[in-house]
């Protein structure tokens, strides 16, 4: 494949053959020692919000350790009978390449609107494989232990039309028509290799209006993601970094999306007492019930002068600790808030994106926890539920998914 700065037509980033599906064709900056001088150096203006670039190739994909931006959506295709594994290889190549060129504020190969991509705010492009992928490729004995549909649990109603799904392409940028257009450009990409399956459009607040790694709230006003192992940290890596199993996948991770209703018209009845008590934080500040700050460690087993625990036992925190740092899991989420009913009834809540390297051992444990015993759950209901295996990031002249499909 040719480098973003090197002229690649289609034809040639497909090696040569016509598009079709199952069958045979188808930053650094630089320095310099100068003389001494008494003289400060200037401080440089600030990058625009708009021209700023999160790096595309690298050991991992970006949009997981990124700082979440304001904007996302996520995208689920089905695969097309008769795509196998030489015609996954296609795609990925045309997604890869197209992705690299727009994250760095560069037209897509056969852009028709190419003005829409000198503005990248920070754009990610991430993707991810799921179950029936590695039957598709011939490859299952690649695909990860844990990555199945997840098990029913009580407290999900799932929907067929937010669950499932083969590919998954999340797309996050500070700016909403960057997300469009990008998304626009990618869904033209897989065309003749699958179906749109869903589309989940979320926010958070926008960039600027809060000091970034501030923890974001979601819809229900809650703070969500202190307990997150923070950016960069071993706890951080160790935790979300695939380093056992499958070789290809080492580097990679996996990644739960959990589309969650919230039940806001009877929240908005539940007075900030009780509110509080079943989330286990204050509301205000999103202190632990037995602590003074966002992030002090919370006191499970702190009681009052009745003898009752400060945090009840079925308060949200409580039911989703863990007491391994491989145990964690990182959540990258977003909100979303659909057209309301009629009668004005709201239809809003929180796209879960949860990373870690396994499922079955971090991811399970918790949401086992949860629906058995929440007090949240009075007010959220899972209505779609899906699972990814997220290859490593690749380097230049390479492919996202070459270590599997390649």
């Amino acid at each position: 494949m040719g480098t973003p700065d090197r002229p690649l037509s289609r034809r040639r980033l497909l090696g040569g053959g016509a598009l079709a599906v199952g069958g045979g064709v188808v930053g650094a900056g630089l320095t310099h020692a100068g003389a001494a001088t008494d003289t400060p150096p200037a401080t440089p203006p600030a990058q625009p919000l708009g021209t700023q670039t999160v790096p595309f190739f690298g050991a991992h994909q970006a949009g997981i350790d990124t700082p979440a931006q304001a904007h996302a959506v996520f995208l689920a295709f089905d695969l097309l009978d008769g795509v196998d594994r030489a015609a996954l290889g296609r795609m990925m190549r045309l997604l890869t390449d197209d992705a690299a060129r727009l994250t760095q504020g560069r037209p897509a190969l056969a852009d028709t609107e190419p003005e829409l991509a000198v503005v990248p705010a920070r754009l990610t492009v991430t993707f991810g494989f799921g179950p029936k992928v590695f039957a598709a490729a011939g490859v299952e004995t690649q695909r990860p232990r844990s990555l199945e549909p997840l098990p029913a649990f009580p407290i999900d109603k799932l929907q067929p039309r937010w669950t499932g799904g083969d590919l998954l392409i999340q797309i996050c940028a500070d700016d909403p028509l960057t997300v469009t257009h990008t998304q626009r450009m990618l869904i033209k990409d897989t065309r003749a290799f699958g179906r749109l399956r869903w589309t989940q459009r979320g926010f958070r607040r926008g960039r600027g209006m809060q000091d970034d790694g501030v923890t974001q709230r979601n819809v229900m006003g809650q703070l969500d993601g202190t307990r997150n192992p923070p950016l960069g940290s071993p706890v951080f890596d160790g935790a979300v970094w695939v380093d056992s199993g499958p070789r290809w996948l080492h580097g990679g991770t996996t990644v739960v999306v959990r589309r969650i209703r919230a039940e806001l018209e009877t929240w908005d009845a539940a007075d900030p007492t009780a509110k509080e008590f079943a989330v286990g934080r204050r509301l205000s500040d999103g202190a632990p019930l037995t602590g003074v700050a966002e992030h002090d460690e919370p006191d499970l087993t702190k009681t009052n002068e009745l003898g009752f625990t400060v945090i009840s036992e079925s308060a949200h925190i409580a039911r989703a600790h863990v007491r391994s740092d491989r145990q964690r899991i990182f959540r990258r989420p977003y909100n979303y808030d659909d057209a309301p009913a009629p009668d004005g009834t709201s239809d809003a809540g929180l796209i879960f994106a949860a990373y870690q390297r396994d499922i079955g051992s971090q991811f399970l444990p918790i949401q086992r926890n949860l629906a058995e015993n929440d007090l949240l759950n009075d007010w959220i209901t899972p209505i779609g539920s899906a699972v990814f295996a997220v290859p490593p990031g690749c380097r230049e002249g390479e492919w996202v998914g070459q270590s599997l499909l390649g």
